[in-house]
């Protein structure tokens, strides 16, 4: 049999899968091996005259191997070989070629069978063919989202193996019975297949290598993992021993005296007695864990919050309870009860109409009672539900997600409190109904890793798509920092998350995407012109930097922020790409730039990455796109204005070459270190101040009742705060060098307080003030509310703002003047 490839032909090999316990890597001592066959394509081989198809060649194979393996002689056999996991099972042909599997399984692949191919592995084959097969089964079994429908498949195989134990009498045996290996498997597996297609560490066909991960990604405590896994160890050892005994293949443990002692001798246990209470002490271990894990939506025990009968009974709502219901809102707490019932039965009608199905409907009437259960627990209950039933509408068009919030008690707990907390975060609930998934696991919800985690965790997700589907990236990129973002405002919410960190934490989200959309411009660009050279024959080695100004820069990045960004490259002016489609460098990196900023700024069904500001570039909107390091470096030393100085003081390198950001680095240290003039940079800070402040600031505020101030733009706010931290690193630099290796306001006035330049109390207060601004700024922006509060809020931090600044930018004095 051969194949075409390329305008070649080549010999085809059968591929063969492993299932089960071989394809896991689990063989027991007398286990059989459960195979399926697969060929790469149809055709026909050629040996001189004689022709047959390759479904014949391959099917004649596949039988010689089968009776090779398994055929009885005069010296036993090697293996039972059993083959009904293929498609069709039993009744269908031997094998199918790679079009056919992709064609069964996406049309008629049934739940079983996405459990029975998390186990699945190629264990001889063409390496090629190997990849495409185990593609094609990965996304069969695994979902891009978290996939609650598996739960009742698993139920439904669960009602059949109880059938099938009580039928038989199996209770005695190890595997299928209650708290047996079966339950301790479909335990990962079914984590496995709820979480496996976003965390692809999760697709581990070995037992332990998946329960690790799970652990590790706090799916299953630490306690739970481990007592799970001595269960599966004491379980699995125990059926090595009952097969050992006799070469024969059994999980039932053995009656007869002879053998129950050998069982309980190999195993260790001084009596049987022991031996039994230790196997009874597993097994309702793993039996408990799988009832919690399988149990009913009904079924009071699935949650910790059981629903109340005056709840259950409340929804659908019904005109002939109308009074009754109002008053249980009004016992409940909420406010307005009339006026709120109103509400929920225009909502009532309008999902009514728009022709749900039963199945909406059921959905529901099990989802609403609970939403208003946990609603009447939170401060506003009234307000609270009005933010969630657009989610629920949202739901409603999205059959794995109405799943998701009946298996998941705690996801629906979530989203409860969460959007009591923000409308903010009801919002992005409702616009993205995907980000429910983040809510299933409240150990990662309040939970943000660092940079580093950060970093491993946006590759591995962009390991599963092409190097060349841009789109695929981009919606991975865009879930990312959907969801890190969510993690991020629930961390702050809950308390885990002062304002710093939450700062640092948007910022690393936005670090690490602009690092791979780098990256995947560059390839993009690569690939189609080739690398710029440094010299003929000589390709740069990615000579080109992100330079982060403002808020990325200034490592203070709010829910809401745009990136300022400056492109930079290193290449020869005067060469080309070195690709057969070649271009001059400048073109190359002018194409870089525009496609980093497409990358980042293309709005998709998840909104866009971010707004992109590239105006502090050189020159502004007329200049480059893209400069060259020795054209930036001119620039500042010769044409920038004071206020370019002064946002460079907030500039630092985010992604690209290293060599090249060190020599940015050091470049924007000699510039901030420029001698000046002290009364012409204060002239010109305040120019410059005033200007924004005309701009910006939105007039009349102070004549509110109440008075009212712009956190960021009133005299006395942020950005006061934030010029007087430029202007004293502009002033200082020369003579304190160390004043310019930081670019946030906070670590800035640290540094002026040890440079002596500042006194500690000055420091402090500045310091102080900056945090309450900035935290209230975050609070407001979670609340979708406007920057603008009652200048009472703040009289404190006014006084001592509007003081430093007319000691140091009004008066003739220095900053260490005073």
């Amino acid at each position: 049999p051969m194949i075409e490839v390329n305008g070649q032909r080549r010999a085809q090999k059968m591929l063969v899968l492993g299932m089960g316990k071989l394809g896991a890597k689990e063989l027991n001592v007398s286990s059989d091996i459960d195979l399926i066959f697969v060929y790469p394509a149809a055709g026909s081989t050629r040996h001189g005259q004689q022709t047959v198809d390759h479904y014949t060649f391959f099917t004649r194979l596949g039988r010689r191997l089968i009776r090779s393996l398994d055929q009885v002689t005069a010296d036993g056999f090697v293996f039972r070989v059993d083959m009904r996991l293929r498609p069709y099972g039993k009744s269908g042909p031997l094998l199918l070629d790679l079009l056919g599997m992709r064609d069964y399984y996406q049309e008629q692949g049934r739940d079983w069978e996405r459990y029975a191919m998390v186990k699945a592995r190629v264990i001889s084959g063409q390496a090629e063919h190997a990849k495409t097969l185990m593609h094609l089964l990965r996304d069969f079994s695994y979902r891009p989202y978290a996939d609650y429908s598996v739960i009742d498949a698993l139920r439904a195989m669960k009602r059949l193996i109880n059938r099938e134990v009580a039928r038989r009498g199996l209770q005695n045996d190890i595997k299928l019975g209650a708290g047996g290996i079966r339950e301790l498997e479909f335990i990962v597996q079914s984590f496995q297949l709820i979480h496996g297609g976003r965390e692809r560490a999760l697709q581990a066909p070995e037992w332990l290598t998946a329960l690790t991960h799970l652990v590790n990604k706090r799916y299953i405590s630490c306690d739970d993992g481990q007592a799970l896994i001595d269960a599966y160890v004491f379980l699995r050892n125990t059926e090595h021993t009952v097969q050992a005994f006799a070469d024969q293949q059994t999980q039932a443990l053995p009656q007869q005296t002879i053998p129950r002692l050998a069982l309980v001798t190999a195993m260790g246990f001084a009596s049987p007695d022991d031996f039994d209470c230790a196997l009874a002490q597993h097994r309702a271990t793993v039996s408990h864990y799988f009832q919690s894990l399988v149990a009913e939506p009904n079924d009071e025990t699935h949650t910790a919050h059981p629903i109340k009968a005056m709840w259950r009974h409340l929804w659908p709502l019904s005109p002939a309870q109308q009074q009754a219901t109002i008053t249980t809102l009004q016992e409940a707490g909420y406010a307005h009860a009339e006026a709120f019932y109103a509400q929920l039965s225009r909502q009532q009608a309008q999902w009514l109409s728009d022709e749900q199905s039963s199945a909406n409907r059921d959905v529901l009437d099990h989802v609403m009672p609970r939403i208003l259960q946990a609603a009447s627990e939170t401060a506003d209950p009234s307000t609270t539900v009005q933010r969630v039933l657009p989610i629920i509408s949202a739901v409603l068009q999205h059959t794995q997600y109405e799943i998701l919030l009946i298996e998941s008690p705690q996801a629906l707990a979530h989203l409860v409190r969460l959007s009591a907390a923000s409308p903010w975060i009801a919002a992005q609930l409702t616009r993205h109904p995907v980000l429910l998934d983040e809510l299933v696991n409240a150990a990662t919800l309040y939970h943000v890793p660092d940079k580093a985690v950060l970093r491993d965790e946006l590759t591995q997700q962009l390991l599963r798509i092409a190097r060349d589907d841009l789109e695929g990236n981009s919606e991975v990129l865009r879930y990312f920092k959907l969801s890190h973002m969510l993690r991020v405002a629930a961390c702050e919410l809950s308390g885990h998350l002062p304002l710093m960190q939450t700062s640092d934490y948007l910022t690393f989200i936005a670090e690490v995407i602009v690092e791979q959309v780098l990256d995947l411009a560059w390839q993009h660009n690569e690939e189609k012109y080739g690398r710029p050279q440094n010299s003929p024959g000589h390709a740069c080695d990615n000579d080109f930097i992100i330079v982060a100004y403002g808020k990325l820069g200034g490592i203070e990045l709010g829910y809401g922020s745009d990136l300022d960004l400056v492109f930079i490259h290193d290449a020869s002016p005067y060469l080309s790409t070195d690709g057969d489609n070649s271009i001059d460098n400048a073109v190359f990196f002018t194409r870089l730039g525009r496609q980093i900023i497409t990358l980042l700024t293309t709005s998709t069904a998840l909104g866009k990455l971010y707004d992109v500001d590239m105006r502090l570039r050189p020159s502004g909107t007329s200049g480059l796109l893209v400069n060259s390091f020795s054209g930036f470096d001119n620039y500042q030393r010769d044409n920038a204005w004071t206020w370019e100085h002064q946002a460079l003081v907030r500039a630092r390198v985010v992604a690209g070459d290293t060599q090249l950001a060190q020599r940015f680095t050091a470049m924007r240290q000699q510039i901030l270190g420029l001698a000046r003039d002290q009364q012409q940079l204060k002239h010109a800070v305040q120019q410059m101040r005033d200007k924004m402040r005309d701009y910006l600031l939105s007039k009349g505020l102070d004549k509110r009742n109440p008075p009212l101030m712009d956190l960021k733009q009133s005299q006395g706010g942020i950005v006061d705060i934030e010029f007087m931290a430029q202007w004293a690193v502009l002033a200082y630099t020369h003579a304190y060098p160390a004043l310019a290796a930081f670019t946030d306001n906070v670590r800035i006035f640290e540094g002026l307080c040890a440079a002596q330049l500042l006194s500690e109390q000055q420091a402090e207060c500045l310091i102080d003030a900056y945090k309450h601004y900035r935290a209230e700024e975050h609070r407001l922006s979670l609340q979708h509310q406007a920057v603008q509060v009652p200048c009472a809020h703040f009289a404190k931090e006014l006084r001592i703002v509007q003081a430093m600044w007319q000691q140091w930018l009004t008066s003739g004095h220095n900053v260490n003047d005073g």
